[in-house]
């Protein structure tokens, strides 16, 4: 028999299925109008296409080795979409047993979020300045060293966890798209930010998932967020590696490359934090036990301390690292 705060989170999820296709037709965009990657790149069937490929070349010329680390680190993420999908499929109240549920969500996102490495993937082949071997060997190592974030089975944690990411893939993709047009790519400006809306409506949905949550299990829910804040966001491409290297050894350096650059930074994490923290109207939320208050208490005072440990890290690394996968 499963514990009873278990049983209580799939039966919350199963009611919540009951309005998967409003959820959908909310959040996620018909697909026969919706954006693909070859709306953004050279038509190769085209008579102009060698020179559109010589002017997109051009375009990435001036692209800073940062920001290619960054690119690059941001498509093997994006690529290792079958872990993201298979994690979710395990999530307590998800069941593939039961197609017009849960699963339907996590199949259908799953199909929007794929053109994104579709998309960069593509791009960054056609670019020239990228070992596109190199990128592939790591983006297989991403997907087959697994992926361990804390969450277990749990659907409450797995939201805060997917609320939080949304967000976060949100500024990175919208700082790219920024930074590319500076760089006179603006091509490839548009590429990042339409990938950055896609992130804010799906973040949005996901937002949405806890809010009702708070609503049915407030106090089990404001526990889960608590846990998942205590053990720290891990990003998905925590155990990112190059060929030769041990698990999670190239991770570092790309985050170090996205604190230099500003695409991604400490600061940016404690915002997050507080924006859930307001969006989800804890510091208002009822019906919380005992446990669920001193959950709410400790959430209310983290976003100060995270400030104080983001100035702290603030200070920009030299770079001391060789990515294989720019040439």
């Amino acid at each position: 028999m499963k514990p009873a705060h278990q049983q209580t989170r799939i039966e919350v999820m199963q009611f919540l299925a009951k309005k998967i296709d409003s959820i959908i037709g909310e959040f996620l965009k018909n697909i026969d109008t919706n954006w693909q990657p070859s709306d953004f790149l050279p038509d190769s069937s085209s008579e102009n296409f060698t020179s559109d490929l010589k002017d997109l070349q051009q375009q990435c010329k001036e692209l800073p080795y940062d920001y290619l680390a960054v690119l690059v680190g941001d498509v093997i993420t994006e690529e290792a979409l079958p872990t993201y999908e298979s994690w979710l499929m395990s999530v307590d109240g998800i069941s593939q047993e039961e197609p017009q549920g849960w699963s339907k969500w996590v199949r259908m996102w799953t199909a929007e979020e794929n053109r994104h490495g579709d998309l960069l993937n593509k791009y960054l082949y056609l670019s020239g300045r990228i070992n596109m071997r190199q990128m592939e060997i790591s983006t297989q190592y991403l997907i087959a060293d697994g992926f361990e974030i804390g969450t277990s089975t749990d659907p409450y944690k797995n939201f805060v966890y997917t609320s939080f990411q949304e967000l976060a893939t949100n500024i990175s993709h919208r700082r790219t798209a920024s930074m590319a047009k500076q760089y006179g790519s603006n091509q490839l400006s548009k590429i990042c930010g339409v990938i950055a809306s896609d992130e804010a409506r799906h973040a949005k949905a996901y937002k949405s998932f806890v809010t009702k949550i708070f609503e049915l299990d407030p106090s089990e829910m404001m526990i889960a967020f608590e846990d998942m804040m205590r053990k720290k966001i891990i990003m998905p491409a925590h155990f990112l590696r190059q060929a030769g290297e041990t698990i999670g050894a190239t991770f570092s350096h790309f985050s170090d490359a996205a604190q230099r650059l500003g695409v991604y930074t400490s600061w940016d994490y404690s915002n997050i934090l507080e924006s859930l923290i307001k969006e989800w109207n804890i510091s208002n939320i009822t019906g919380l036990n005992e446990y669920g208050e001193k959950a709410r208490d400790y959430l209310m005072s983290l976003p100060e301390r995270f400030r104080k440990i983001a100035g702290r890290n603030s200070i920009k690394a030299p770079l001391e690292y060789e990515f294989n996968w720019i040439k």
